[in-house]
Formats: C-alpha cells, sequence, structure tokens
C-alpha cells in the first residue's frame, strides 16, 4: 500500500469525521454515525467488532439572557445545564471562605476571583476529583441558590485552557442552573449587588445512549497490543485534532493489519466519551476488562498526533527495557517522528493505572494546542497533516509486525 493512497485515504477519513458529520458529542446523532461509519469500516478489513453500549446524556441550548434593571450581559449556558427562567436577589462571591459563611438560599450567585479561578471537576469523574472542587460542590448544593453565574477568564492548566472563558461547570450530574461569562462582564454585573436579576437559559438534558467500538484481529491467546483513540469531540468543535486524527489512524492501520494473522492479539478501540464530563466510554472499558489488564503487552494512544506544526512525538510509560528499545528503534526510521515529553491527561492513564506498559503518541506541539485550538471551532481538518497520519500508521504497522516477531 503507498503512502498516497494512505494520504488519501486519512483526508478523506477527517473529512468524514469533521466536515460529513456535523458534530461529535457523546449521545447526539453525529456520535453515533460516526461509530457506525468506524465499525463498517473495521468490519471490512476482516476484523471481529463489537459495540457495547452505555447510557449518557444529549444535551441542546438555544442561548441565555441576563438583565438587570433593563441591562444586558453577555453569558453562555454551562454546557449540561439545566434551563431555567427565574429572578433572583444578587449575591458576589469571591472566594472559598464567602461561600463558606454565604446564606444565599433563593438568590442568583455571581462567582468570582479566586471562587472561579479553575474549572470545577464534576462530581462523579472518575479519575480526578480535588477535594476543594468537591467542597465547592457541596457547598453550591447546600446553599441552594436560584442559578450560578461564573465570571471566568483562563485555566491553562486544565482542559479548558483554549477556550475564553472556560465554563466553570461542565456536569450533568449538578442540578443548579448555571451560566458563564467574561472576567470583564463579571466586573460589570457586580456592581449590582442585592439587586433582582433576571435570568433565562434555554437549554434541555435528552437522554441518550454511546458506544465503544472494539475491533479485534490475530491470536486469542493471553498477549494482546491494545490500541486506543477517541471518536468523540468536545461540544461545538469539529475535532480534527482532538481526535479525528487519531481515529483516522486507527483505520489506516486497520487497513495495513487487515491480512494479520499472527500470534499477538490485535485490538483497535475507538474509545468514545474522553471529551464528555464521565468518562462514559473509559469506565465501560475498566470494566469489561477487569481482570484482563494483565494480557496487554502493550497499550498506545493516539491523540493529536497530526497537527501540521512541529513533529509528531511520542512518549513511553513503564514499558520494559526491551519494548522501550524497540519503539525507539522502529520509530527512529521515520523522519518527523520523535521522542517527547511525558503526558497524562489522555487516555493511556487507563494502562497506567492498571500497571500496562503504555506508549502515547500526539504532537510536540501539545501544549501550543491546547492552548488556541483543541476544544475549539478552530479544531478543523486543515489544522491535521494527513501525510503525518499516514507515517504514524506505517510506524504502528512496523512495530507490532516487530513485536509480534519477539513475543
Amino acid at each position: 500500500m503507498t503512502s498516497t493512497h494512505l494520504i488519501e485515504k486519512a483526508e478523506s477519513y477527517l473529512g468524514n469525521l469533521c466536515l460529513d458529520i456535523p458534530c461529535r458529542r457523546v449521545g447526539s446523532a453525529g456520535n453515533r454515525a460516526a461509530t457506525d461509519l468506524f465499525a463498517k469500516i473495521v468490519a471490512s478489513c476482516g476484523y471481529e467488532t463489537h459495540s457495547p453500549e452505555f447510557n449518557c446524556m444529549d444535551w441542546s441550548q438555544e442561548g441565555a439572557d441576563l438583565y438587570v434593571d433593563g441591562d444586558a450581559f453577555e453569558v453562555i449556558p454551562s454546557p449540561y445545564s439545566l434551563g431555567c427562567n427565574v429572578r433572583a436577589p444578587l449575591s458576589i462571591i469571591s472566594s472559598d471562605e464567602e461561600l463558606e459563611a454565604a446564606m444565599v438560599s433563593n438568590q442568583i450567585l455571581l462567582l468570582r476571583g479566586e471562587a472561579a479561578r479553575e474549572q470545577l471537576m464534576p462530581k462523579k469523574f472518575p479519575f480526578y476529583n480535588p477535594d476543594r472542587h468537591k467542597r465547592v460542590i457541596q457547598l453550591l448544593e447546600t446553599r441552594h441558590p436560584q442559578a450560578i453565574i461564573a465570571a471566568t477568564s483562563r485555566d491553562p492548566e486544565m482542559v479548558v485552557g483554549s477556550q475564553h472563558p472556560f465554563p466553570l461547570i461542565e456536569d450533568g450530574d449538578f442540578d443548579i442552573p448555571s451560566v458563564y461569562m467574561t472576567e470583564e462582564e463579571g466586573l460589570r454585573l457586580a456592581e449590582y449587588a442585592g439587586r433582582q436579576v433576571a435570568l433565562e437559559i434555554r437549554a434541555n438534558r435528552i437522554p441518550s445512549t454511546g458506544c465503544n467500538i472494539i475491533a479485534r484481529k490475530g491470536a486469542a491467546g493471553e498477549r494482546r497490543v491494545v490500541l486506543f483513540a477517541h471518536i468523540d469531540a468536545r461540544l461545538d468543535s469539529p475535532g480534527a485534532n482532538d481526535n479525528a486524527s487519531g481515529v483516522a489512524i486507527l483505520l489506516l492501520l486497520a487497513e495495513l493489519m487487515a491480512d494479520y494473522s499472527g500470534k499477538l492479539g490485535l485490538e483497535i478501540v475507538a474509545l468514545n466519551g474522553e471529551d464528555y464530563y464521565s468518562n462514559p466510554g473509559e469506565q465501560q472499558y475498566l470494566a469489561l476488562n477487569v481482570g484482563r489488564f494483565g494480557e496487554i503487552l502493550l497499550g498506545i494512544n493516539l491523540d493529536g498526533a497530526g497537527y501540521y506544526r512541529g513533529d509528531i512525538a511520542y512518549s513511553t510509560y513503564g514499558c520494559p527495557v526491551e519494548v522501550a528499545a524497540a519503539i525507539r528503534r522502529v520509530f527512529s526510521a521515520y523522519s518527523g517522528l520523535v521522542e517527547g515529553e511525558p503526558w497524562y491527561q489522555g487516555d493511556h492513564g487507563l494502562f497506567l493505572m492498571n500497571e500496562v506498559p503504555a506508549l502515547a503518541i500526539t504532537s510536540q506541539r501539545l501544549a501550543e494546542l491546547m492552548a488556541g485550538i483543541i476544544h475549539t471551532p478552530k479544531d478543523k481538518p486543515e489544522t491535521v497533516d494527513a501525510t503525518k497520519l499516514a507515517t504514524v500508521a506505517l510506524a504502528l504497522q512496523d512495530l507490532l509486525y516487530h513485536l509480534e516477531l519477539s513475543t
């Protein structure tokens, strides 16, 4: 198979996932179209394919309005917020200490300053949830405000680093309606402390389902290599780098390995929910593999690997000396594929928490991606270099055959 063919295929898959499908948020029709497409392609390459479902929530919104004494303020509904139409006095909270002391039942809260410095983890987020976040959520729920307004700036340490302002709350399990605004709007609104605020949020939660796609080939024994790429995308983002690029690499690799019948098990997984507040696909995969992670020789995660600027970067985690050496030896033959800095925000964390050797492949300029493109409307196919996707697919093919021979 020629590189030209792979590049054309990669470009086609990016178009399918980012342009033909309007959105890939979990629970949406577009998300289902994306998983159906993935399943159809890998099945056509001869893989045994499974599509285990999970329950989730879709969400729709038509904006929000905020008025005080006839003055309008620009606000954005928090993702997965309930809708509301309320009028109540405005109370200002600028610190955790103020929230601890506040008696704000039936008021509308404006969280600003230190109280809104970082995005709060969802109540049931399984992998990372600081004590401070849990305490703030508990306080908000026990104080019973009518609604929450968050004035935010940037949170460069979190996945919302590219969003300005960012949603302080993004949680379908949190039932106090909420919106967010810029710090500048928050400063203007704070002048109306104690006045009556009218807030309408036009939003709906929609019960839905989603699925992972798990494709298998090769031996059914106790040794397998697992490759992940998350197929969902953030609300309002085409998700080309995050992560149609990784999904396209998996599809290229599935075709390259279509005739594989070696002694390693090969498992190609389109995970669903990495950009969703409760990570349902990741939790499902963990549950399906309880007691079986010891079978995995190497777990590979692909996320953001095709960014048009900089090189492709790989990093290894807990790999035996011989596996790490094989990765470096194979990848050194490919121009523009370099060893980079470790990062821990991706789905390879599922391997690490189960003590499975892992390999992650992303962009050398991941920080640049996260700061300005990922999770925004700018994450379009033109920011992805399809040649890089073909390079990664060919390098992984070589690595898999090398591992198969050394097993």
